[in-house]
């Protein structure tokens, strides 16, 4: 089906009166346009902005969302537009036409003969976003964080309140509560300098009002939350568990947990102390398991590079090996390139630099353009980096992206990666606050 061009219409703007041209979709079919889902999701669909003053205003305007792929078709119509049932019904009825007439002769059609109606645009909207596996928890979670954004600001311009706002919401001034603001901060225009201006206060003087927490004690508390998560975790969950906390799993880990065993000795609690025990050797049984697993990534990715170097044309090599060709292999070419350097063997470095740069691009091939966003995304020298990353490719920030990142982050923890999992959650993060 061809693109679906928007309808012209004729405008006065309500701020300064002036008369301009701008257009409107009503028909929204992401199977064929899918840059209108990100648009319509980020409230921008059918916003119309005076070129005389700048004001931007949303039209109201009857939406018939259509998405083949996950069998979705949905409708809404603004009450003020007070359309009469016959109107409606007439609406439907030749969008729906258009859309079967357009679809492949074998594609389903069911879901076009009862689409679902919607009295509110947000509901609309929530019922893509489930959709695409973003519940509505994190939904109503993003929305608090956006309401208290707005109250915070509020109190910070009027000069009253700020303090006890703070106060009375401050286990929701976490991680997630300033990676939304952050977003806010960084999609406000330059020509709404003072809403800037406003929301960089409002993170300054957080940072002043929840200030004074001392580093070493916040380690402290988080590594034995770790420790009571392991020690309560029911047997059958433990290695998963142990997975995907295998960053903090270190020689103060086991002597944290010892202290605690040792506390319970003194105190007589020899049920406990046994207990403990126990669960303190299964831990270390299973982080040696999962370091063995590592190690011998490692060593078939040796192999693979060994291969690849003795042979008459490594390239050659490396393209008939390339569905070896994984992460494992890019860590030990990594670690080659580094002690090749060290050793000064620049003509090895050049060779191994160009090899890996060819395996990336065997990488790259395989994936798709959403995993070559994240890849370039991970690749990005510093978090700051990759946040410019997604703020110059808006239009690759989607729900599905956002589901992709939390999906890969739960992977990485069953590896054992805590640092990429961490990177990929953060950019869930960033990316989940851009879409509002």
């Amino acid at each position: 089906m061809p693109a679906v061009a928007p309808q012209p219409v004729q405008l006065n703007c309500p701020a300064c009166g002036n008369p301009f041209r701008t257009a409107v979709y009503t028909l929204i079919d992401v199977t064929q346009q899918p840059e209108l889902k990100q648009a319509l999701l980020s409230g921008q669909l059918n916003m119309a902005v005076c070129p005389n003053c700048q004001t931007a205003s949303m039209l109201g305007a009857p939406i018939f969302y259509h998405d083949a792929t996950k069998q979705l078709c949905l409708v809404y119509f603004p009450q003020e537009m007070k359309s009469s049932p016959a109107e409606q019904e007439r609406f439907v009825s030749d969008a729906t036409s258009f859309v079967m007439q357009s679809l492949p002769q074998n594609a389903p059609r069911v879901h076009l003969l009862n689409p679902r109606h919607f009295l509110t645009l947000p509901s609309l909207l929530d019922t893509i976003l489930e959709a695409d596996g973003i519940s509505r928890e994190m939904l109503e979670a993003q929305r608090r964080r956006v309401d208290l954004i707005s109250e915070l600001a509020g109190a910070l311009a009027t000069g009253s309140g700020f303090s006890e706002l703070v106060d009375a919401h401050r286990t929701e001034l976490n991680e997630e509560f300033f990676t939304t603001l952050n977003a806010f901060i960084g999609a406000t225009p330059p020509s709404q300098a003072d809403s800037r201006m406003l929301l960089e206060a409002v993170r300054d003087h957080l940072a002043e009002e929840l200030g004074g927490l001392d580093g070493s004690a916040a380690e402290d508390a988080e590594l034995a939350e770790v420790i009571a998560r392991l020690a309560s975790a029911p047997e059958e969950d433990l290695e998963e568990n142990v997975a995907q906390l295998r960053g903090y799993i270190d020689y103060d880990f086991f002597e944290v947990w010892t202290q605690q065993i040792e506390a319970l000795e003194l105190a007589g609690d020899t049920v406990e102390v046994e207990r403990l025990t126990v669960r303190r050797t299964r831990v270390l049984e299973i982080v040696e398991d999962l370091d063995r697993q590592a190690q011998e990534m490692f060593e078939a990715g040796s192999k693979v590079l060994e291969l690849v170097l003795s042979a008459e044309d490594p390239f050659a090599a490396l393209h008939t090996n390339a569905d070896q060709v994984n992460e494992a292999f890019l860590m030990v070419l990594s670690a080659n390139v580094g002690a090749a350097q060290r050793a000064g063997h620049e003509q090895a470095v050049a060779l191994l630099d160009r090899l890996a740069e060819e395996a990336v691009t065997i990488i790259q091939d395989r994936l798709s353009p959403q995993e070559r966003f994240i890849n370039e995304l991970m690749l990005a020298e510093t978090p700051q980096a990759a946040t410019k990353l997604l703020r110059k490719n808006v239009a690759m920030i989607t729900s599905d992206l956002v589901t992709q990142l939390n999906a890969l982050a739960d992977q990485e923890e069953k590896r054992n990666n805590k640092a990429s999992s961490d990177r990929l959650r953060q950019l869930a993060r960033e990316s989940g606050a851009m879409l509002f």
